[in-house]
């Protein structure tokens, strides 16, 4: 993940912070479940963001220039409230079988810090499919992304949606 210091940090207003953040794509339309814990840099950054900015990058299991990834820019929306968390007991179902250690920092009466759910909502999806001179780099339709399915119909998690087939045409 990556987000941006606030105007007013006395030492690195304005400059970037990135960090791997747990995600898990829980929703059918490409948005990604986190956890949102106030004491972390990021979760700080987005507060304090008027837009609640947030870049993702989403890569392939073995990280390489040849492989497919993508950058996903979008906002983040905090559930400060656990009952108000939208399906809840499937959100944290989901991310729990994405994360199974996170099931200690999971909102609730016993986590060790204040911590809630969030949903990362993308409005901007950057693709790189390998090398340029091989493969597509650019951005692809928010609603590509968002109704990516796989050939037998099913819907495929963020990943998914990520390495789409080379062979489609999306340029």
């Amino acid at each position: 993940m990556a987000t941006v210091y606030p105007g007013d940090h006395a030492a690195l207003a304005g400059e970037p912070f990135a960090l791997q953040e747990y995600y898990a794509s829980c929703h059918a339309n490409g948005s990604l479940t986190l956890l949102f814990l106030p004491i972390s840099r990021h979760s700080q950054n987005i507060l304090h963001s008027p837009a609640h900015a947030a870049s993702i990058s989403i890569w392939s299991d073995r990280p390489a220039a040849s492989r497919p990834r993508v950058s996903l820019i979008g906002n983040v929306t905090v559930f400060p409230v656990l009952s108000d968390t939208p399906d809840l007991a499937n959100i944290q179902a989901c991310y729990i079988a994405h994360h199974p250690d996170a099931r200690w920092w999971l909102p609730g009466p016993r986590e060790p810090h204040v911590a809630y759910w969030a949903r990362f909502d993308p409005h901007t999806v950057y693709f790189v499919g390998g090398f340029g001179d091989e493969h597509y780099i650019g951005y692809i339709p928010l609603e590509m992304y968002q109704t990516a399915l796989s050939s037998d119909g099913a819907g495929l998690n963020v990943a998914g949606k990520v390495l789409l087939d080379q062979q489609r045409n999306i340029q």
